[in-house]
């Protein structure tokens, strides 16, 4: 089972609404999803996918239901955990809880393929732990100057934490194809001048009016709107995962 921390340097990025839709595009190509709403602050993967969840983590931090009990199916057979109050409860629970939760995530294998964990944007230590147990961290980042800035300072802090780490960057809101690889070159060549490390550039979705109607119709763009520009861009943006999430699920 492939995990992948979806993140960003700052909100406003587009970050959850990118994880409910390659999810639900993985889920489309016959792989077997699970988003995980890590996110502590918003815990909004209900209102984007458009479906609610009969239980929630806040559930498992109490010792009520199992992880994989409470696991909900979403548009296109996407399983997803709503979080809501229990993401902050168990980042606060210390590291032998929170070592037993990332337990039962792998317990998770035996019905899902790949795990994606929508986590809040910044730098504080409760995200880094979901970015320092993933396999890869997908590092979202739009156009905007201080989007790159702080997708750096997000990276730079996953080095020092976990040098290993591997970064892909997905590139959202763009214009095109051309303003999405200079936006990746740039924080790419600024990563390998100061860190001499890697990054590799996952793919990009271009700014579209569908994204902010689905997100008013509550529904995933993938979904409701699967011609759109967005849509077309996230599929492939999913297609690009799918060559390390087939090595993992053959190791």
């Amino acid at each position: 089972m492939k995990t992948i921390a979806v993140t960003s340097g700052k909100g406003g990025v587009g970050k959850s609404s990118l994880s409910a839709n390659v999810g639900v595009a993985l889920a489309k190509m016959g792989y077997r999803p699970v988003i995980f709403d890590a996110d502590l602050a918003l815990a909004n993967l209900e209102v984007v996918l458009g479906t609610r969840a009969e239980f929630s983590l806040q559930h498992v931090v109490a010792e009520e239901k199992g992880l994989k009990d409470v696991v909900a199916t979403g548009p296109g057979g996407v399983g997803f955990v709503a979080g809501g109050s229990g993401v902050p409860t168990l980042m606060r629970s210390g590291p032998k809880r929170l070592a037993m939760f990332f337990e039962q995530v792998a317990g998770l294998s035996e019905a899902h393929d790949v795990v994606l964990y929508d986590t809040a944007a910044g730098l504080e230590n409760r995200v880094l732990a979901f970015l320092k147990a993933a396999d890869e961290v997908l590092l979202v980042v739009t156009p905007e100057p201080t989007s790159v800035t702080d997708a750096y300072a997000t990276v730079k802090t996953l080095f020092r934490h976990k040098p290993d780490a591997v970064v892909r960057v997905v590139v959202n809101m763009a214009a095109d194809a051309a303003e999405a690889k200079q936006v990746y070159d740039i924080l790419s060549q600024i990563t390998t001048d100061f860190l001499k490390k890697p990054l590799a550039f996952a793919g990009f979705v271009r700014r579209d009016a569908a994204v902010s109607d689905a997100a008013r119709q509550r529904r995933p763009y993938v979904v409701g709107a699967p011609k759109s520009d967005a849509a077309k861009d996230t599929v492939k943006l999913a297609a690009s995962l799918v060559e390390s999430l087939e090595l993992a699920l053959a190791s």
